[in-house]
């Protein structure tokens, strides 16, 4: 309990995660030679255990899986595809969640992290759900939820991780979690459609006049936001579930790509 309490200490004053970890992880080492609980011999074992994790060629993947991430956010695609699918869902109510939901479930694995998915779909959605009329709570909770599917959703780094302390493999539990994640997204859809039939203002549609039309532009618009993602999700998925590729091998074509 003083170990977490003292990470949690170390977060709340703005230390990255993997200082903090450090860090507790080092004072409670000393404090623990000095209270005689085991003797400083033990603390030789540690360039071993770094550079062993660091040799791991299953969590190679995951420095991978952080930078597709972060590209995907600085590039502005997922920012042009929630506007985009907005815009395709503009005549239906709930439209601008269902964005939310779709997007956060196709670009939340590479971002790996709930947080970062949160902060980034709440930027770009929330102002343009509060604009609509829509309800405080619904875009703050489909927000939120959308930004659990980071977690659940192949390629998750969380579920690299977890392959890695189970001794399983990625590939097979990015395949055990690829419907469970599908049944979650649709669920979350589900409610939103429920809602949208029981309190149709919570919801409402973008109005006529911000809409665009239909056309060719759209249409070109909605390729040009979905086509990379979806090309670089294959890459990435495709190729571990066909067996081309390991998941460190897939993450590194996946990064520059």
């Amino acid at each position: 309990p003083l170990m977490f309490a003292a990470m949690i200490g170390f977060l709340l004053i703005g230390y990255p995660v993997a200082f903090a970890l450090a860090a507790v992880g080092m004072l409670f080492a000393v404090i623990g030679i000095e209270l005689g609980a085991f003797g400083p011999q033990l603390l030789q074992a540690l360039p071993e255990r770094v550079l062993g994790i660091m040799s791991n060629q299953t969590l190679l993947a995951i420095p991978f899986f952080t930078f597709m991430g972060v590209v995907l956010e600085r590039s502005g695609i997922a920012e042009e595809m929630l506007e985009t699918m907005g815009q395709v869902f503009a005549s239906v109510r709930g439209g601008i969640a269902y964005a939310v939901i779709f997007v956060g479930a196709l670009l939340g694995g590479p971002a790996g992290v709930v947080a970062a998915t949160v902060i980034a779909m709440g930027l770009i959605s929330l102002p343009v759900m509060m604009r609509h009329g829509y309800s405080t709570r619904l875009s703050t909770g489909v927000i939120a939820a959308s930004g659990t599917l980071a977690q659940s959703g192949p390629p998750s780094i969380v579920l690299g991780v977890m392959a890695e302390v189970l001794g399983s493999s990625v590939g097979d539990v990015y395949q055990g979690a690829l419907v469970p994640s599908l049944v979650l997204t649709g669920l979350y859809a589900l409610y939103v459609f429920i809602v949208s039939r029981l309190f149709p203002d919570a919801v409402p549609a973008i109005p006529e006049a911000e809409r665009q039309p239909r056309d060719r532009a759209l249409l070109m618009r909605v390729l040009k936001s979905l086509v990379p993602a979806v090309v670089l999700l294959f890459l990435v998925i495709g190729t571990i579930f066909m067996g081309l590729a390991t998941p460190t091998e897939a993450a590194a074509r996946g990064a520059p790509t």
